[in-house]
């Protein structure tokens, strides 16, 4: 590893994480709000449950997250199509004002990836990949789900 490899990933780590949190912001949204849309657009339709998992929370905060999300008109609550006891959440919009809060972040990435050959970017791409798994068995494992 290099010298200060770690300063500067937590760095890293700490401003994708301000970027997220103002980027709520900008949008009138909590950051946890900003963070289930961003999972149910990435995942589509989860049961509460699901959600609350993906997200760190318990019931409660689950059920007023949904609630906020669905008086703004993100979300609706629907019977799941597998079984019509159960519900499952969708995402149904996207908070106004989102892709300008996102612009300035997207077009600066943008223009740091152009500066990378084809084969860097695959191995960037090969670590977001892996990276993302990592995190989420270690989250799991975290939660008492596994022993990954």
């Amino acid at each position: 590893m290099p010298s200060g490899a770690s300063e500067t990933y937590r760095r890293y780590l700490s401003a994708v994480m301000l970027h997220g949190h103002a980027s709520a912001k900008a949008c009138e949204l909590g950051a946890t709000d900003l963070y289930a849309l961003n999972i149910l657009g990435l995942t589509g339709p989860l049961t509460p449950g699901e959600l609350g998992a993906r997200t760190g929370l318990t019931t409660g905060p689950t059920t007023r997250l949904i609630d906020r999300l669905e008086a703004a008109g993100y979300v609706r609550r629907a019977p799941s199509p597998d079984d019509r006891r159960k519900v499952i959440v969708e995402p149904v919009g996207k908070p106004a004002g989102l892709d300008e809060a996102m612009g300035p972040a997207r077009k600066r990435i943008g223009e740091l990836f152009a500066g990378y050959t084809p084969d860097q970017l695959a191995v960037l791409f090969d670590y977001f990949a892996r990276a993302s798994e990592a995190y989420q068995a270690a989250a799991e494992q975290l939660r008492g789900g596994t022993d990954a």
